[in-house]
């Protein structure tokens, strides 16, 4: 037998035992969630058109796409990412809607990067996204909606970073830089690159007000005292609005009871092009990523034929579950899993006895005494298989 047949390709991994157990918990409780909010399930395919993903649409660049070729010729792609895929689905089967559409959706994206960063190129998401509400109301439903996700999990600390991306872009159009320095400044913002920024600037014909601002926003993260702070910094109108939308989705928070798990981050820049206003990210400790990304996408649907506001977000499944592996927070299976040993003159009952428990809501594993380690303790077995109780019925009895 080749040697490869037993392995998978790089970036892809397989998940089984205790870790598959404990993914489909989380997902199963942060579902439950997104249900709560009137959210309701959408399966798109795996793989879609080009042109769904294109450099229009503003999503993954064409060299990290897996594609390849249907029989008439069609170039085809794996996702990469969801919400062009929902915009798809929404705009075909939406059409005629005039009220908010809420969709959630759990599955597997691809991402062909580059094998020497290490990265998984497959990898799980579950998210949801609100379409057809332009008001600071969804904003905050759909960040409230990822905090109480990230608590029904089980994690306990964590912070959701939310910037907006119309604030640096209403200060880049009253510099009045070219689209190739636009980008440059927003990817060393990005990278939280203060002195870039002040070098890129260096002789550019800039108010110094404006410089100076840019220079900061990299380091501008915090509280509400930084809205404060950005709008003593600058007089242009666009700008300010773009800080009061923060302001007003913070208010909002504070209703739900959940403003102390949010931060500022007027640095923050999204590396996907079609976020138009409110972003946001969640991070926790033992993972090097976020675990959260979201944001409102105002201009994405028009290019599926239905011009709408909306805003989404993604739960990073694996991520979220490493990170809560290495911070030791226990998850826990609600099933009543018991295991039921059995010999050839216990067979019948055995059968009988897992049925009945199955009948009350119990899970039953039959196993027939050839195949058990009597060295290990009852206790010992339902520590390390997860199993509620243990029941022998080929010695007799039931414990």
């Amino acid at each position: 037998m080749k040697e490869n047949l037993l392995h998978t390709p790089d970036g892809v991994r397989d998940i089984y035992g205790t870790e598959c157990e404990q993914k489909h918990i989380l997902e199963n409780r942060m579902h439950k969630v997104l249900n709560s909010y009137g959210y309701r399930d959408i399966e798109t395919p795996a793989f879609e058109y080009f042109d769904v993903f294109g450099h229009e649409i503003g999503t993954t660049p064409s060299r990290e796409l897996y594609k390849f070729f249907d029989r008439e010729g069609s170039t085809l792609v794996l996702r990469p990412d969801f919400t062009p895929s929902i915009a798809r689905a929404s705009s075909k089967y939406f059409m005629e809607e005039n009220h908010p559409i809420r969709l959630c959706y759990l599955g597997n994206t691809y991402v062909n990067y580059l094998d020497y960063l290490g990265r998984m190129k497959e990898s799980t998401q579950m998210g949801a996204e609100l379409i057809g509400d332009p008001g600071p109301e969804a904003d905050a439903e759909v960040i409230a909606m990822v905090i109480e996700m990230l608590l029904s999990a089980g994690l306990k600390e964590f912070q959701i970073s939310v910037g907006q991306e119309l604030f640096f872009d209403a200060l880049a159009g009253e510099a009045a830089l070219n689209p190739e320095d636009t980008e440059t400044l927003r990817e060393l913002i990005r990278n939280k690159n203060s002195f870039g920024v002040e070098k890129l600037l260096k002789g550019k014909n800039i108010a110094p007000e404006l410089r100076q601002l840019f220079v900061q926003i990299p380091s501008m993260f915090g509280g509400e005292e930084i809205i404060e702070k950005a709008e003593e910094m600058t007089d242009c109108e666009e700008a300010r609005a773009a800080l009061e939308r923060l302001r007003d989705v913070l208010r909002i928070l504070e209703v739900y009871g959940l403003e102390q798990y949010v931060s500022i981050d007027l640095g923050m820049m999204s590396g996907f092009m079609y976020y138009t206003g409110i972003i946001f990210r969640g991070y926790t400790y033992g993972s090097g990523d976020a675990i959260i990304k979201g944001g409102r996408y105002d201009e994405l649907l028009k290019n599926f034929g239905k011009p709408s506001p909306a805003i989404g977000f993604v739960v990073v499944i694996n991520s979220l579950l490493h990170a809560m592996n290495r911070q030791q927070v226990p998850i826990v299976s609600e099933a009543d899993r018991k295991l039921v040993f059995y010999d050839d003159q216990s067979r019948d009952e055995a059968i009988r006895t897992a049925m009945n428990l199955r009948k009350q809501g119990s899970d039953a594993e039959l196993r027939k005494v050839e195949a058990a380690d009597f060295s290990k303790t009852d206790a010992q077995i339902c520590q390390e298989g997860g199993y509620r109780d243990v029941i022998h019925t080929e010695r007799g009895q039931k414990t």
